[in-house]
């Protein structure tokens, strides 16, 4: 998979190459991950952006100079446009552009990016509703996600499939040594050696902590008869307790 991400600090993506997934990912082939020095594409050094038309405060990225870094990417590329507007990044949204064979991510910087450019891409997509001083990192959180689901970029990948929302609800909570610290035990369940209770007991705690932190989560994902049988059974464990 190929990865081209325009921006004004390329130097950012030179970094986030050598950890983790995304570096396991690069060295296993699986992907190759380019960022694109947005002032290679402006008219002057200091033409990439200028004051909004009607006033107000920031300065905006241009079109022209967005749409020629586009252009100089000769892969008919899927193009995201990073923007508060856009679709809430989830994990289903994860595994769909994991699907593609290349994408374009397009940060913004400042006030923000001429409205025209939306024109030109494929998909809007949002982190979250939080204010950030660009569109860098949240190009990182997009472009980690894909990579832990590529090829050669986990060394286990059980633990991937365990992780929370890869199943549509949230994940279990997990333990290690030691048994006990401070008076606080590990269940006694998970060192009891009994994989068919362990697995099931797993998978309740993984719905509880759903239901209690995340309800909303359960109304979009398919629950087998297993699950609809082990929430009535946690439903009465926490009516009990109210």
């Amino acid at each position: 998979m190929k990865i081209f991400v325009v921006t004004l600090f390329p130097e950012f993506f030179d970094e986030i190459k050598k950890f983790g997934p995304i570096k396991r990912a690069i060295l296993s082939c699986s992907l190759i991950l380019n960022a694109l020095d947005l002032r290679e594409f402006a008219p002057g050094l200091k033409e990439v952006d200028d004051k909004p038309f009607g006033g107000g405060g920031g300065m905006v990225l241009r079109v022209d100079v967005i749409v020629r870094a586009l252009r100089s990417i000769k892969e008919d590329a899927y193009k995201i446009l990073l923007d508060a507007r856009g679709r809430r990044l989830n994990q289903k949204i994860v595994h769909e552009l994991s699907k593609k064979d290349s994408i374009i991510i397009i940060c913004g910087r400042y006030k923000g990016i001429d409205e025209r450019v939306k024109f030109y891409v494929d998909d809007m997509i949002s982190i979250g509703d939080y204010v950030l001083s660009g569109g860098e990192p949240a190009a990182y959180v997009i472009i980690d996600a894909i990579a832990r689901l590529l090829p050669g970029a986990l060394g286990d990948k059980d633990s991937r499939e365990e992780d929370s929302f890869e199943k549509g609800f949230l994940g279990y909570p997990v333990y290690t040594r030691p048994r006990e610290f401070e008076g606080k035990k590990v269940p006694e369940i998970l060192v009891s050696g009994n994989h068919k209770k362990i697995k099931k007991y797993l998978k309740k705690e993984a719905l509880k902590e759903t239901i209690i932190k995340r309800k909303d989560l359960l109304e979009e994902i398919h629950l087998t008869a297993e699950d609809k049988k082990l929430l009535k059974e946690i439903e009465k464990e926490l009516n009990k307790k109210v």
